[in-house]
């Protein structure tokens, strides 16, 4: 049992699958007997975005892919609100592109679907247990430092990643091989202290990629689709 003045532990989802929301909710419940995790859902963006004005502790887990108002334009729609909670999005499809816009926007990390109990779990725990405070000049400088510990290859194939590049297309642009590009990857994520590319997007953003990078790879790899199209599976 929590103690008085303790955090509150709610899970706020934002879904338009009643299904995924239904097994959500029994995860929390399950979980809330041992981390105290209680789940609120929501069907729409604009229903959340009616109740956000009200909220003031809690986690939201918000999905991407939604009709009317996406993930995404809720969160700018919040950030304009001043909306403090730590958000966590997820998406059926992959999309790191989407994750990185995402995260530029404040969120703090990104699940895939279909996702683990474990791995949610531990992503919810993470996010409650985030200083919300003005620490996001201090977490830049930090990440900053672990960029500036990549090599010139590494910090590649980070930046890579972070456009939406796959390891073929990565390994065709740089003229490696595509062993020698998770070998980077590898050495990349233990330079930055982690096992996550999700942490590792969330650390280049904070350390500053100027947008213009970004347009420069989805440029790069627009020009030679044609090409990397014709590369053998």
């Amino acid at each position: 049992m929590q103690s008085k003045g303790s955090p509150v532990r709610i899970v706020y989802i934002v879904d338009d699958d009643p299904a995924l929301l239904g097994s959500l909710e029994r995860t929390f419940r399950a979980a809330g007997l041992t981390a105290g995790l209680t789940a609120v859902s929501y069907q729409t963006a604009s229903a959340f975005l009616d109740a956000a004005p009200d909220l003031s502790e809690g986690c939201l887990l918000l999905d991407i892919i939604m009709p009317e108002m996406d993930g995404l334009e809720l969160q700018e729609r919040l950030n304009s609100l001043g909306f403090n909670m730590p958000v966590i999005v997820m998406t059926a499809w992959g999309d790191v592109e989407t994750a990185v816009q995402a995260m530029k926007s404040g969120a703090v990390d990104f699940i895939e679907k279909p996702f683990n109990d474990e791995a949610l779990l531990d992503a919810i725990n993470a996010a409650l247990a985030l200083d919300r405070g003005p620490t996001r000049d201090r977490e830049s400088v930090v990440a900053s430092k672990l960029m500036a510990k990549l090599s010139p290859r590494e910090r590649q194939v980070l930046d890579g990643l972070v456009g939406g590049s796959s390891t073929k297309q990565i390994a065709y642009d740089l003229g490696i091989s595509a062993r020698t590009v998770e070998v980077h990857r590898a050495r990349m994520l233990a330079r930055l202290g982690t096992h996550s590319l999700a942490e590792a997007i969330r650390l280049a953003v904070l350390a500053g990629l100027p947008p213009a990078d970004l347009e420069a790879n989805a440029a790069d790899r627009q020009r030679l689709s044609g090409a990397s199209r014709r590369l053998p599976e």
